[in-house]
């Protein structure tokens, strides 16, 4: 892309000059001359005019580079190469390279046979190429568009090249069909991008594009192996096809992956520096966090996908397909439990902090009875995110949907080697099948809430690792109650004298305990009681000289106790395997 003439520089071509003033604009109008004149299109006699219009045939090729047109001279050039039989305007090859218009320019349904030049043409009214056919090149580099720019359903036979363009507003390019490479290398869009069935059969690079609302790819289709970078508040990608391996860079964006059709890889992931395009791209139509929040890939083949660096707070699972080979790269966010004390009835308590996925999120907020959240509301962290649908339950995922959703997606963890990231998941599906009461049997609904209370599912070390002291020390204070006797017992030793010969019998009489229950409770008594409870839990070691509460006490501390070690030790290992 060429910059723009300064208003002191002379185009290159031979122009009309009119209204050139020695101090202000000594160039003057930069229309080229009309073949056979020496002014432009917009500065001829009106008689000249009318017979250069007259005189072009349809096709004809048409040179009017740095003509300023009004909508009536644009319509006049319009109609002179209408054809009858169809009503659209027939171009040969067009040069409207640094064209000023100032009205409405309705090149709909136009069909340029030859290559087309708009470079750097400026549209100060609405544009309209709505249904036009390029059958050669089109060169819109640089070229800025004030107001809405219309070209759905246009056709390009040849390469469109936007490299640089400008959209002071939105910008429709619903169902295009780019049949050659189609380059929007460092555009911008102030307004909404619209590309919602666009058809790019050649495209092997897509953007730079800087997009201020929502670029929309809805129904895209991507024929060849692409790579789009794209800024923008919103990228919505639903029943997008990519037919071979893509690379989607973005920035700033929410995007929407619903039911996109995957036939080959394609990676999503987030920029981390601006696009460069022979130089750092302009993003100042976007502000704040540049990173990257997937907010859907429902009804998605996920074998395909892969995510990296991605903010999953918020992203719908349901309705995916092979979520167990889905690839998960880099520094990847998902929703928190809510943060804080929370009140229950009479009872305090707080969540346990771990990754969550949204369809929990809408559930546990559709049976608390969370009220729905306005329009653009953002959620308190100390509450459960309601869902889109929320509070409709028939709309709501169940937990034996969330419950497949956190077993496949622990999957695709544990192929990762990322054993912390799948206990969390674990963590979580075993909470939605403990809360199943349709596919989980109460029995075993009994067991998991036992798990849990226990050592949250073997994953919460602190948990058991209470459990375990408080077990040992009401072992500690039962030995010292019951458990241990008053004195060791001495053995004693009888004999009996048959002639010559003795006969010796030694026996250790049963422990026994006396005194009250003030003389039971000593420091001496529970140092020796914790060191029986400690020879029992840990170095698995009979104690001895027991009473026969005691004696069953140490049994039942040696069959429960080091399972809560256990579950300690199962915690620890599944938050630092790798």
């Amino acid at each position: 892309m060429t910059e723009p003439p300064s208003p002191s520089q002379s185009p290159s071509w031979p122009h009309c000059g009119y209204g050139a003033d020695p101090t202000d604009d000594p160039v003057g109008c930069r229309g080229i001359h009309v073949t056979g004149h020496t002014a432009c299109l917009a500065h001829l006699a009106d008689t000249e005019r009318n017979d250069y219009l007259s005189s072009l045939t349809l096709g004809a090729d048409i040179d009017h580079r740095g003509t300023p047109f009004t909508e009536d001279l644009l319509n006049g050039l319009l109609n002179a190469l209408i054809d009858p039989a169809t009503g659209r305007s027939c171009f040969g090859e067009a040069h409207f390279d640094s064209a000023q218009f100032s009205g409405e320019a309705r090149f709909d349904r136009a069909q340029f046979s030859g290559n087309t030049w708009f470079i750097e043409a400026k549209f100060a009214g609405d544009v309209w190429f709505a249904g036009a056919q390029f059958a050669a090149h089109a060169w819109f580099y640089g070229a800025q568009f004030a107001r809405k720019a219309w070209f759905f359903a246009a056709q390009f036979a040849g390469g469109a090249l936007f490299n640089g363009a400008r959209f002071a507003d939105d910008a429709r390019f619903d169902r295009t069909q780019f049949a050659d490479d189609a380059r929007f290398i460092g555009v911008q869009v102030t307004g909404n991008g619209q590309f919602d069935g666009a058809k790019f059969s050649m495209a092997s690079r897509w953007g730079p594009i800087v997009c201020a609302r929502t670029l929309d790819l809805s129904g895209a289709v991507f024929g060849a192996p692409v790579t789009l970078e794209i800024a923008a508040r919103e990228v919505h990608c639903v029943r997008t096809r990519w037919d071979s391996t893509a690379t989607v860079r973005l920035r700033y964006a929410s995007v929407d992956l619903g039911y996109a059709v995957l036939t080959a890889p394609v990676a999503v992931t987030a920029h981390p520096a601006p696009f460069t395009a022979g130089g750092v791209v302009d993003e100042s139509l976007l502000s704040g966090p540049a990173g990257v929040r997937v907010i859907s890939v429902q009804g998605v083949d996920a074998a395909h996908l892969v995510l990296t660096d991605s903010d999953l707070t918020d992203c719908l699972f349901s309705g995916a397909f092979h979520l167990d080979q889905l690839r998960l790269e880099g520094r990847t966010i998902f929703a928190p439990t809510p943060a804080g004390w929370q009140r229950r009835g009479i009872r305090l308590s707080r969540w346990t902090r771990r990754h969550t996925l949204a369809e929990e999120h809408h559930w546990r907020a559709q049976t608390a009875g969370q009220p729905a959240l306005p329009p653009g509301q953002t959620p308190s962290p100390r509450q459960w995110r309601p869902g889109p649908h929320h509070p409709d339950p028939d709309r709501t995922p169940d937990p034996e949907d969330v419950a497949a959703l956190y077993r496949q997606l622990r999957k695709a963890f544990e192929d990762g080697k990322n054993e912390p990231g799948a206990a969390d998941f674990y963590y979580g599906e075993c909470e939605m099948r403990r809360h199943d009461r349709a596919g989980t049997p109460k029995g075993e609904r009994r067991l998991l809430w036992g798990y849990w209370l226990l050592s949250g599912y073997g994953l919460r070390a602190s948990r058991a690792v209470s459990w375990l002291l408080a077990a040992m020390s009401l072992t500690v204070l039962l030995l010292m109650g019951v458990g241990l006797p008053t004195h060791d017992p001495d053995p004693a030793t009888t004999g009996t004298l048959h002639g010559s010969k003795i006969s010796l019998n030694t026996s250790t009489p049963d422990p026994a305990l006396h005194g009250r229950w003030d003389q039971r409770m000593t420091w001496k008594r529970a140092e020796k009681a914790t060191r029986v409870a400690v020879n029992s839990v840990i170095f698995r070691s009979s104690g001895q000289n027991l009473t026969t509460a005691g004696t069953y006490i140490e049994m039942a501390s040696r069959l429960l106790e080091p399972t809560l070690l256990a579950l300690a030790a199962l915690a620890v290992r599944g938050r630092i395997k790798r």
